[in-house]
C-alpha cells in the first residue's frame, strides 16, 4: 500500500517530498490505529517497512554486489536454524505478563523451573522475578540466542539443545511459548515425563485435550494456561 501510494503520487509529478511523507505514512498507518495487540516492536516494524525498502532499492542498492543480499538469510539461519523453524518464532514474553502466577501455581523453594525455547531470556526474566527462589533453567535451540541469553540472564542455567529431546523429569514447571500446531506434541511430553504434582504453564495457547487446573491473566489480557500432573483429560465427543 505504501508503495502504491508513493509510485501514484510520483506519477502524478507530486513533490518527492509529499510522495515519500505519503508513502510513510500509508505504510506506518495501519500499526498505529488498528486495535491489533502489537508490541512497540511489531508496531516499529511495520512503520518501517516501506522506508526501508525505499532506502535499499535506490542508490545503496546499485552499489551493492549481488551475492549481499544472501546475508540477511545467512544472518537469518544462523539466529534461527533450519530445524528449529518448525517450532515458535521469537515472541519474547511480555515485561509483567506472569506478575501473580506464583499465587495461582505455587512452588516449593528449591523447585526447579524450565522455559523451552527462552530465547533472550524474557521469560527467564519473569519466571525468576515470579519465582525467586527457584533454580531456573533455559533451553535454547539458537546458539547466539542462548549466548545472548546466558549473558542477559546470569540468575539461570541456558544450554543449547532440542526442547523435545531435553528431559523435562527434573521441573517442577514447564513454561511455553509456543505455537498452537506445537501443544499436543508438549503434551504427550509432559504426561511422559512430568512427575506429579509438576506444572505445565503454556501463554496463550491452550492444550485443548487437557482441563486447565488454573488460568492467569495477563495484563494485556492474554491467558496462561495451567495444567498440573497428573493431568485430566477432556471426553473428545463421539461423532454421529
Amino acid at each position: 500500500m505504501a508503495w502504491a501510494v508513493f509510485v501514484a503520487l510520483r506519477a502524478m509529478e507530486a513533490p518527492a517530498l509529499l510522495a515519500l511523507s505519503s508513502g510513510v505514512l500509508a505504510g506506518a498507518l495501519p500499526a498505529l490505529i488498528l486495535p491489533w495487540p502489537l508490541t512497540r516492536w511489531r508496531r516499529l516494524f511495520m512503520a518501517a517497512g516501506f522506508p526501508l525498502s525505499l532506502a535499499l532499492s535506490g542508490s545503496v542498492a546499485g552499489e551493492l554486489p549481488a551475492w549481499s543480499w544472501l546475508l540477511p538469510l545467512a544472518l537469518l539461519v544462523l539466529l534461527y536454524p533450519l530445524k528449529a523453524w518448525r517450532a515458535a518464532p521469537f515472541f519474547p514474553t511480555p515485561r509483567g505478563a506472569l506478575h501473580g502466577l506464583s499465587r495461582l501455581a505455587p512452588l516449593p523453594g528449591d523447585a526447579r523451573v524450565l522455559e523451552a525455547g527462552c530465547g533472550l531470556g524474557h521469560g527467564l526474566r519473569e519466571l525468576h522475578t515470579e519465582y525467586p527462589q527457584s533454580r531456573i533453567d533455559g533451553i535454547e535451540w539458537s546458539w547466539p540466542l542462548r549466548v545472548a541469553c546466558q549473558w542477559r540472564c546470569g540468575f539461570a542455567r541456558v544450554r543449547r539443545g532440542d526442547i523435545w529431546q531435553a528431559d523435562w523429569s527434573p521441573f517442577q514447571m514447564v513454561y511455553l511459548f509456543q505455537r498452537p500446531e506445537s501443544m499436543p506434541r508438549a503434551v504427550h511430553k509432559a504426561s511422559r515425563e512430568l512427575k506429579p504434582g509438576a506444572w505445565l504453564a503454556s501463554l496463550e495457547f491452550e492444550a485443548t485435550e487437557l482441563q486447565p487446573d488454573a488460568v492467569h491473566r495477563c495484563p494485556d489480557g492474554r491467558p496462561v494456561w495451567l495444567y498440573r500432573q497428573p493431568f485430566t483429560r477432556l471426553q473428545s465427543k463421539s461423532r454421529p
